[in-house]
C-alpha cells in the first residue's frame, strides 16, 4: 500500500510541478527572446530531458557490472520509443478529449507540419546511425560518441539561427510573480525550482514504478526495459498534457520532438563512450518499433494536415513492443 501512495503521490507531484514548469518556460523563453517552436525544442527539452540523461550517465559510466550498464543501453533506447508512440499518442488523445472545451470546429493538430516532418526526419538518420553501431563490433566504436554530440550541436544551430515564431498571445501571469511583468530571473527561478522538483518526484515514480513491476512478477530487466522509459519520459508527456489543455499543441508537439533529439544522441554518445553498445533482441525490437513510429509520423506530418485521432494507434505500437519482449523473446 506505501507504494502505491508514493506511487500516486509522486506523479501528482510531477504534473503539478510541470505546471509551474510550462508557465516558467514559456515566460522564460518570452524574456529570451526565442521563438515559440524553439522554446519547446530546446528550453523545455532541454530541461525535462536533463534527468534521463544523467541517469543514464551514472548507469553507464559508474555501473559496477555489466547488467547495471546494460540498464543505461536500455534507457537510451527506450526513451525514444516512449516519446514517439505513448507521448505522441497522448497528445492526440488530449485534443480530440479537449476540442470542444478549447472551442475547435475540428480535430485538426495546429503545428508547423514542416518543422516537424524535419525534425523526424533528422531523427530517424541518427537513429538508424544508433541502430547500426549497436549491432556491429568494432575497436573505433567509441570515439563515434563525439559525432553524436556533434549532431546534436548542430541541430542546436540549426533552431536558434531558424527562422522564429513568435507568439504575440498573452502569457498566463507568473505562477510565483503574477502581479506584473516578472523580468527575467522569476521566470528563472520558477523553472529551475520546478525542473528539481520533478527530478525529485520522478526518482520516487521511478522506484515505485518498479517496486510495483517486481510485485507482479516481472523481472528488474523487464522493468527496466518495460517500465522505467515511460517513468522517465513521464514529464514529457506531462507538459504535452497541460499545453494541449491550453491550446498549445505547437509547444507540446515541440518538446516532444526536442526532446527526442535529445534521446537520440546525447544519452547514445554516453553509451558508445563507456559501454560496448551491443544490443540485445528485446533492444533491436525497440529499435524496430521506434522506426516504424516514426515512419508512420512522417507519413502524417507530410501531409500538412493531422487529425488528432491519427496519432492515438501510436499506442498500439507500444503495445506491440510489450508482447513481443514478454511473450515472443
Amino acid at each position: 500500500m506505501l507504494a502505491i501512495a508514493l506511487f500516486l503521490g509522486s506523479a501528482a507531484v510531477i504534473y503539478f510541478a510541470c505546471e509551474f514548469f510550462v508557465n516558467g518556460i514559456e515566460w522564460l523563453g518570452r524574456k529570451l527572446g526565442v521563438g515559440e517552436t524553439a522554446t519547446g525544442t530546446i528550453l523545455a527539452a532541454f530541461g525535462t530531458a536533463l534527468p534521463e540523461s544523467a541517469v543514464t550517465f551514472v548507469a553507464v559510466a559508474f555501473g559496477r557490472d555489466a547488467a547495471r550498464k546494460d540498464i543505461g543501453v536500455g534507457a537510451a533506447l527506450g526513451g525514444p520509443l516512449v516519446l514517439a508512440t505513448v507521448s505522441y499518442a497522448v497528445v492526440g488523445l488530449a485534443l480530440v478529449w479537449n476540442h470542444r472545451r478549447l472551442g475547435r470546429t475540428s480535430y485538426q493538430v495546429a503545428s508547423d507540419y514542416r518543422r516537424l516532418s524535419r525534425d523526424q526526419a533528422w531523427f530517424l538518420s541518427i537513429f538508424a546511425v544508433k541502430l547500426l553501431l549497436g549491432l556491429i563490433a568494432f575497436s573505433i566504436k567509441p570515439w563515434l560518441g563525439a559525432l553524436f554530440l556533434l549532431a546534436y550541436a548542430v541541430y542546436l544551430r540549426r533552431e536558434l539561427m531558424g527562422e522564429q515564431d513568435h507568439c504575440h498571445e498573452e502569457l498566463e501571469p507568473l505562477k510565483l510573480h503574477p502581479q506584473s511583468d516578472p523580468g527575467l530571473w522569476w521566470p528563472v527561478l520558477q523553472t529551475v525550482a520546478a525542473l528539481l522538483a520533478i527530478v525529485a518526484a520522478s526518482r520516487v515514480f521511478v522506484g515505485q514504478l518498479e517496486s510495483i513491476g517486481i510485485w507482479a512478477g516481472l523481472s528488474p530487466q523487464l522493468v527496466a526495459l518495460l517500465l522505467s522509459p515511460v517513468a522517465t519520459e513521464l514529464p514529457e508527456t506531462m507538459n504535452a498534457l497541460i499545453w494541449v489543455r491550453q491550446g498549445k499543441e505547437r509547444l507540446a508537439l515541440a518538446n516532444i520532438s526536442g526532446a527526442m533529439m535529445i534521446q537520440a544522441t546525447i544519452p547514445t554518445s554516453l553509451g558508445l563512450f563507456f559501454t560496448p553498445w551491443l544490443f540485445s533482441r528485446e533492444l533491436v525490437v525497440s529499435a524496430v518499433i521506434t522506426a516504424l513510429a516514426i515512419l508512420f509520423l512522417l507519413g502524417l506530418f507530410a501531409r500538412r494536415r493531422v487529425d488528432a485521432r491519427a496519432l492515438i494507434p501510436l499506442f498500439g505500437l507500444y503495445a506491440v513492443f510489450m508482447i513481443i519482449v514478454m511473450f515472443v523473446l
